[in-house]
């Protein structure tokens, strides 16, 4: 398969991980290529995500690695060929290539867990919600950048009502359900869509009230992406100017995991979840 000079997140991470197991091996990649019978800039570019792979080519090199975690390699195989030709690339040259990739994780995500302090959710947002939060932008986007990025954050959206959609699980601070982007009429609207999202059977919404005590992380929005193994899951961090973090280190994943934990025990359960959005849309 000929490379690619412009890989992608989801082919980065596979050729991260195929690094990850060639190491673990202890192999160098002159040495790994003589056991594969190609040369060093081809284990190179594998590693990379520049050259694509066929499942067959990845099972030899999980042999070769003495890789015995089936699970782990079937996962692998499936990520193998070229790239995915998604909804998402259409985007590529409107949207920054964080979110594309962003999206594409999301489409494969066996499972999402969000954390947030300030902000709805950008699944569970309404269109008219989410516009307003662009438009806020510093500095401020053209009117044909916001649309853009208001049609990907809604396309983004289909993963939850397709016919096989990943259980998706919000923990959102009181804070973010009383900030009044574009007004109380926005408001109450995107309120009561969250609510209305809540009872769908894969999404499960819990608010964290104000009068918790204390909650790890105080501050931090998060995504966290499910893999189909423990080792392919990824988190998202939004930083302060805009763009996307992605980080999948062994101990970062096991950090994440561990903060979402302990927030669901300091949010309130679904049921009361909803009925403290109901009050406050009422009171909007």
């Amino acid at each position: 398969m000929p490379p690619t000079s412009n890989p992608t997140l989801r082919q980065r991470r596979f050729g991260a991980e195929l690094r990850k197991l060639r190491e673990r091996a202890g192999l160098t990649a002159t040495a790994a290529g003589e056991l594969l019978g190609v040369n060093q800039a081809r284990i190179s570019m594998i590693e990379t995500g520049r050259t694509p792979i066929s499942a067959e080519r990845l099972r030899s090199m999980a042999h070769a690695y003495e890789c015995s975690d089936e699970q782990l390699i079937e996962s692998l195989a499936a990520m193998t060929g070229r790239r995915t030709r998604g909804w998402w690339e259409e985007y590529r040259d409107h949207v920054p290539a964080a979110l594309v990739d962003l999206a594409e994780l999301e489409h494969h995500a066996t499972g999402l867990r969000v954390a947030l302090v300030i902000n709805i959710p950008a699944l569970l947002q309404t269109a008219d919600h989410a516009r307003a939060l662009f438009k806020g932008v510093v500095p401020p986007m053209r009117q044909y950048e916001i649309e853009h990025r208001l049609t990907h954050r809604m396309k983004r959206q289909g993963i939850l009502h397709r016919s096989d959609p990943p259980p998706y699980t919000a923990i959102i601070h009181e804070a973010a359900l009383r900030m009044g982007f574009g007004g109380p009429a926005v408001t109450r609207g995107q309120l009561k869509h969250l609510n209305d999202m809540s009872e769908l059977p894969h999404v499960t919404v819990r608010v964290i009230p104000f009068g918790a005590d204390s909650f790890p992380s105080a501050g931090q929005s998060f995504d966290y992406v499910q893999g189909p193994v423990p080792q392919l899951d990824t988190v998202q961090l939004d930083s302060t100017h805009g763009a996307c973090e992605f980080l999948d280190a062994e101990a970062q994943l096991s950090k994440y995991r561990a903060v979402l934990n302990r927030m669901e025990c300091c949010a309130l359960p679904p049921d009361s979840s909803r009925d403290l959005i109901h009050r406050l849309a009422k009171d909007t």
